[in-house]
């Protein structure tokens, strides 16, 4: 890590203007100094773009040039925002309005509306999903539920892009773009979508930037009033911008050029929502004399990380990959990327599981390390090997810190220890702030030794011990600080969403992925058919799969890993191949894939000696496939039950609650989640299955070989109806 990308947690906030700029690189240092004109930022991945703009804005702010409130910085995420807030709030421009577009746009229309409209904004629809499904309904319309998805996704698609229902058809063939269904149809459903908003009296999340756009260019007083406003625009992520967004942002500069817009178009990756990255690449034409200035230090990523993605790009082609950006890393030489082929998917799972094991026993937090996949359906797997390993996991697009419930408890005791502090016996003993903060916490139930496995139990550990560890670092920037002052800096971060680091192995996938990075990434499922996607077929879409692996490879720091398997289920046919990607890059790759290769870096072959071996061999051979109607098993789900999730069971209820009371009693003795010692699907499959011998059990998906020799015998007991099973006292 360098300074340039991870500032300290609590950095004094800079004395000076010129304060402001030490620590910057010359590129990073050139990007705060533009303050006037319109400035373009070409910002390869890891190169600290958001460092350059906010001190950019904050350098603007502490020299008088620019007013913290007509300042506008917008994003694309929420947890961007915050990051934008709490880095200016520490540089000491907290003054700033920085927001999404949408909640720019909502606040707008929200103050505006009765002046523009009259009477009460409608009522924003939170998930469309259920209207579309209505609207389906009324045109005769079937959907299952992933066209239903599609059909959602098409109808945001539309009006991002400004296209009316009437239009549709005839945009989706100006585009080329390859529609889910009849284009007629889908404009008969986005029409009759419409209607049942007007009916029900709300809008959506597009409406609220199509209704800002209609007020703005109907009304000019209130453009006006918007403009005195805010005088100043800063856009991250600019590549993503829709022509909605594009239009709006237009409507706030007017005819003003105060403009600072920061991207990277090998980094566009939402095409599917609209997002385009002509706009950054046509800046310079419809601004001339625009200050552009390029990032290329990497302080992300090591030497071979860069090396792979530069190789990565260097392949692409198109209008985005001729304005690519050669990445330069400024880091120490580290481990080469690791390439492994497995058998099959479950094989790649626990393969995975435990080269994350093996990390975090080496000393990398599970918080700093991801598993990343193409689509949110590869998850599963996921989970339940990490479970079965027993590491936590947290997935990506969960709760917010500031809002799962042991957060707030610990805010509110927090707060009356600050206030009533003086009469609290549980502070007695308590020195100076951590452990004062500890001693709270410890009245909540927690611990400083984490409990074993994960699940709630250790999601809740961890919210508390991202406090403890805020504590420490905040008392020791503020040496003196109290519990009020920590309280108060808790409440500026949950207001900014600047929430402190949780650990847990992340699982996300790649889209979801784009702004964060880790120590360690996991990059699985790489074949051709999923990245690049099976539906991915114009030039076009398959140079996006290509910058969805680069933004992957990307957020690794140091230790990367590329996986892929040759077949979906244990026993089936080796069909599939490596993403065509990766050819020309992974060593061996004009060799025949698979040939163990000496050295780091080589194509290694999972499943070897060990458990995860022992397990992927003695699975049966051939296509899985449903027991009850013959049907060849896709789902990992399913796979496990051995049968389609729609069949009948014949599952033995006497025996599953047998085994959920034993599995329920063994946890709380092992003090780990109940799904670490099985899964219901795993036990359902036992239940269903009734084994008599360890070979039985062991063919059962889920049931390891660690898992069979530690619980086995008892299972086994359990099964055979024995009164009085091995139990935890018997370890």
């Amino acid at each position: 890590m360098t300074a340039a990308t991870h500032p300290s947690l609590f950095p004094r906030v800079p004395e000076t203007a010129d304060a402001v700029l030490e620590g910057l690189d010359p590129e990073q240092r050139e990007v705060a100094l533009a303050l006037r004109g319109p400035v373009c930022v070409l910002a390869g991945a890891g190169t600290g773009k958001t460092r350059a703009i906010t001190h950019r804005i904050a350098y603007g702010v502490r020299a008088g040039v620019l007013p913290p409130a007509s300042v506008l910085a917008v994003t694309f995420t929420n947890r961007a925002a915050g990051e934008m807030r709490g880095r200016l709030r520490q540089l000491g421009a907290g003054g700033v309005q920085a927001r999404t577009f949408h909640s720019a746009a909502l606040r707008q229309l929200q103050f505006f509306w009765p002046k523009a409209i009259g009477g009460e904004l409608p009522r924003l629809l939170e998930r469309k999903a259920q209207l579309v499904a209505e609207a389906a309904a009324r045109c005769r319309i079937r959907l299952d539920r992933n066209e239903l998805r599609d059909a959602t996704s098409e109808i945001e698609w539309a009006k991002v892009t400004q296209t009316v229902p009437a239009d549709y058809p005839a945009a989706v063939a100006r585009s080329g773009r390859d529609a889910p269904r009849d284009p007629a149809e889908l404009g008969q459903l986005y029409a009759m979508y419409e209607q049942l908003k007007g009916e029900r009296t709300v809008i959506d999340f597009e409406d609220v930037l199509l209704l800002t756009v209609g007020i703005l260019q109907d009304r000019h007083d209130i453009a006006e009033q918007i403009r005195r406003q805010y005088q100043h625009f800063v856009v991250d992520e600019y590549q993503d911008v829709s022509p909605l967004q594009q239009r709006l942002l237009e409507l706030w500069l007017g005819e003003r050029d105060s403009l600072c817009v920061v991207g990277d178009a090998s980094q566009t990756i939402y095409s599917f929502t609209g997002a385009t990255p002509d706009h950054l690449l046509d800046f310079r034409t419809r601004h001339p004399g625009a200050t552009v200035v390029k990032l290329v230090r990497d302080y992300r990523s090591t030497p071979q990380v860069v090396h792979l993605a530069n190789g990565l790009l260097n392949q692409a082609r198109g209008r985005a990959a001729d304005h690519r950006l050669e990445l330069v890393s400024q880091r120490e030489r580290g481990p080469e990327p690791v390439y492994t082929e497995y058998a099959d998917e479950p094989a790649e799972a626990e393969g995975t599981a435990r080269r994350v094991r093996d990390l975090i026993a080496a000393g990398v937090p599970a918080g700093d390390i991801a598993v990343l996949y193409r689509i949110n359906a590869q998850s599963e797997i996921y989970e339940q090997a990490l479970a079965d390993a027993g590491v936590p996991y947290q997935l990506r697009g969960a709760e917010r810190f500031f809002e799962r419930q042991e957060v707030r408890e610990a805010g509110a005791a927090l707060r009356g220890a600050a206030r009533f502090g003086a009469n609290d016996s549980l502070l007695d003993g308590a020195d100076d702030l951590p452990a004062q903060v500890r001693a709270v916490l410890s009245g909540q139930g927690w611990r400083s030794e984490p409990p074993a496995g994960s699940g709630a139990v250790r999601d809740r550990w961890e919210s508390l011990a991202a406090l403890a560890r805020l504590a420490d670092d905040f008392a020791a920037a503020h040496p003196g600080a109290t519990l009020s002052d920590l309280v108060a800096e808790l409440d500026e971060r949950a207001a900014a969403q600047h929430a402190p680091t949780v650990q847990g192995v992340t699982l996300a996938s790649l889209h979801a992925a784009k702004g964060l990075e880790w120590d360690a990434v996991f990059l699985v499922g790489l074949t051709d058919g999923m990245l690049p996607i099976t539906y991915a077929k114009t030039d076009e879409q398959m140079e996006e799969e290509r910058r969805l692996l680069y933004v992957g490879v990307t957020r690794a720091r140091v230790h990367l890993t590329l996986s892929w398997s040759l077949s979906r289920s244990p026993g089936g046919r080796a069909t599939r191949r490596p993403s065509r990607f990766l050819q020309g890059l992974r060593p061996g790759s004009g060799r025949t894939a698979g040939t163990v290769l000496g050295g780091a870096g080589g194509v290694e072959r999972g499943g070897g000696p060990g458990p995860a071996g022992t397990a992927a061999r003695r699975r049966p051979r051939g296509p899985v496939r449903c027991r009850v109607c013959g049907t060849t098993l896709t789902e990992a789900g399913a796979m496990k039950l051995l049968r389609c999730e729609d069949c009948p069971s014949d599952m033995d209820e006497g025996l599953y609650e047998r085994l959920y009371a034993w599995r329920d009693e063994r946890a709380r003795a092992l003090g780990q989640p109940a799904y670490c010692v099985f899964t219901e699907k795993t036990l359902m499959a036992i239940a269903e299955r009734v084994p008599a011998t360890g070979g039985e059990l062991a063919v059962i998906a889920g049931v390891g070989a660690r898992k069979l020799d530690r619980f086995g015998t008892e299972v086994l007991a359990i099964c055979a109806g024995e009164e009085g099973a091995p139990g935890a006292e018997d370890d």
